[in-house]
């Protein structure tokens, strides 16, 4: 995928409500515009990278894309959980994400448990990714030294700074 690295940015809005109540594992949605725009290289699958909400600390993260076989969604999304525990929601504040690897296709599954089992690696091999030297620098980018206040009414797909 020769548009990884991928950064963009986006309002946190209001997904399918499952991330936390069904899986125990919080994501934040992007809009559909941000979706919309991703480049036509970047095909549905789990992805890994870094984020960070508002100006805040940047943490690792694994993000899915696509329409979630298992739920036989209809439109496709972009799910990211970051992996860090938040004390509460961000609905409505700034996401800022450098997707950086790729994990694998999305695929269906046959039971909730083997999905919670599959984003629970997924988790794993990212965070295991996201050590190696290529990665770490990506944390430092300029992308992520933007003031979100500057560009809190646009979204930034696939510029690099």
């Amino acid at each position: 995928m020769k548009s990884l690295p991928h950064f963009c940015r986006g309002q946190v809005v209001r997904g399918f409500g499952r991330g936390s109540k069904d899986l125990g594992i919080p994501t934040a949605n992007f809009p559909e515009s941000v979706v919309d725009n991703l480049p036509a290289d970047i095909s549905t699958g789990i992805y890994y990278g870094w984020a960070c909400v508002d100006n805040g600390d940047i943490h690792k993260m694994v993000m899915s894309i696509g329409w979630n076989p298992y739920y036989k969604n209809t439109k496709k999304s972009m799910e990211t959980h970051v992996i860090h525990k938040f004390k509460e929601d961000f609905y409505g504040q700034m996401l800022s994400v450098a997707m950086v690897g790729y994990i694998r296709p999305e695929r269906g599954f046959e039971s909730l448990d083997e999905l919670i089992a599959a984003i629970h690696s997924d988790t794993e091999e990212a965070k295991i990714k996201l050590d190696l030297s290529e990665h770490l620098k990506l944390k430092e980018h300029n992308f992520f030294k933007t003031s979100v206040s500057t560009t809190a009414n646009q979204i930034l797909n696939g510029h690099r700074l």
